[in-house]
């Protein structure tokens, strides 16, 4: 872990004398740049675009010359520089000059900074944070993201295994906010709130918005949050919301083979899907426990077998293909679609044809991109 005491010694002794305290602003300069300390040691320190700052940023929602900061009686100040994008103090966007304290968050635009003090003694009130999407941050930015709905839909081609066409794409969500690109980010912040069922909902709208306009009207595979199933109306009234904006767009909605398991409440939502003329897909077969007796009683369009049971499946024994054929063998009795997920290599690709899938998606035939 880095604290303040690794900073230069001479831009200590620069920035402060034996008397006061030293502030500092933990963040990144740029997208995809580590953390950095800078001490606040400029008047005026000027947070900006613009060569010549005393901080310079790159990030391109930053204004030329964005905020200033200024340390009035041992106080931090902070005012805004009349920018485009806004500066913001733990969330809340700076209008006038206003005090800042230690750890509070700051957003210069989408720059995020962690504020700390050190006393003249070395003694800060903690340990600066080597990742500065720490939990605090990141539910700053989660805010951000839901109000201004930033999250950039990305697409997987889903292929047949025989001769590799492609009959549609899975939507996946990135974030549009530093520290919550990844879906998995978003959704461990969306945890802490209690948000995962409306984050979900704003992925699969923001998914299908984009999608609808792809050409030649490929089917759409959208997510669920196993939370959604807890309550089986909220679900249906958002997918029938969904239907009305998408439209005539094929749409196969896939859920979590571990969120199946009521079946009554499954056959509700498999007679609603089919009123909508939505798909359905169990997605992650055999991860858990495989649910053969729902595979009947509320049959899908499609099963998405597990990543796990296909990562190296070209070197794997004999036993462990024979089980996979057995399974989709069963499958497709049903006139169900089998569907392998995740493969990356020629070699799990001919292995899966051996075994008789009908549908592929993963790296070897195409990384999620955006439309």
């Amino acid at each position: 872990m880095a604290s303040v005491d690794s900073l230069p010694i001479d831009r200590l002794r620069r920035s402060t004398s034996v008397h006061e305290d030293v502030w500092f602003l933990s963040g990144p300069m740029g997208p995809g740049d580590t953390l950095q300390h800078t001490p606040i040691d400029q008047e005026p320190f000027i947070v900006g675009r613009k060569s010549g700052v005393a901080m310079k940023l790159q990030f391109r929602t930053v204004s030329g010359n964005h905020a200033e900061l200024k340390i009035e009686d041992s106080k931090l100040i902070v005012r805004d520089l009349e920018s485009t994008n806004g500066t913001y103090l733990n969330g809340k966007r700076v209008t006038e000059p206003v005090l800042v304290g230690d750890e509070d968050l700051i957003h210069f635009a989408e720059a995020p900074f962690r504020v700390r003090r050190q006393s003249p003694t070395g003694v800060t009130a903690g340990t600066i944070s080597e990742n500065v999407c720490d939990q605090a941050l990141a539910l700053v930015q989660f805010d951000r993201l839901m109000s201004q709905r930033l999250v950039r839909p990305h697409f997987q081609p889903i292929v047949t295994l025989v001769g590799a066409r492609m009959i549609g794409y899975e939507i996946l969500g990135r974030g549009s906010v530093f520290g919550l690109e990844s879906v998995g980010a978003m959704f461990q912040a969306a945890e802490q709130l209690n948000l995962e069922v409306e984050l979900s909902r704003l992925l699969r709208w923001e998914g299908l918005r984009v999608g609808r306009e792809l050409p030649d009207s490929p089917t759409l595979f959208v997510n669920t949050h196993p939370k959604e199933m807890e309550d089986g109306q909220s679900l249906i009234d958002s997918l029938c919301k969904v239907r009305s904006m998408a439209s005539n767009t094929q749409i196969v909605l896939e859920i979590h083979e571990s969120a199946v398991t009521n079946p009554k409440q499954m056959q509700r939502l498999h007679s609603t899907l089919k009123e909508l003329d939505i798909r359905l897909a169990y997605d992650d077969f055999g991860a858990g426990q495989a649910r053969l007796a729902e595979l009947v009683e509320a049959r899908p369009d499609y099963v998405k077998f597990d990543i796990g049971l296909i990562r190296g499946l070209s070197v794997v024994d004999d036993n462990r293909m024979r089980m996979l054929r057995s399974l989709v063998s069963m499958v497709q009795d049903l006139n169900i679609s089998a569907l392998a997920e995740g493969i990356e290599t020629i070699e799990e690709a001919e292995a899966c044809q051996e075994i008789g899938f009908d549908l592929a998606q993963g790296f070897y035939y195409g990384r999620p991109a955006p439309a």
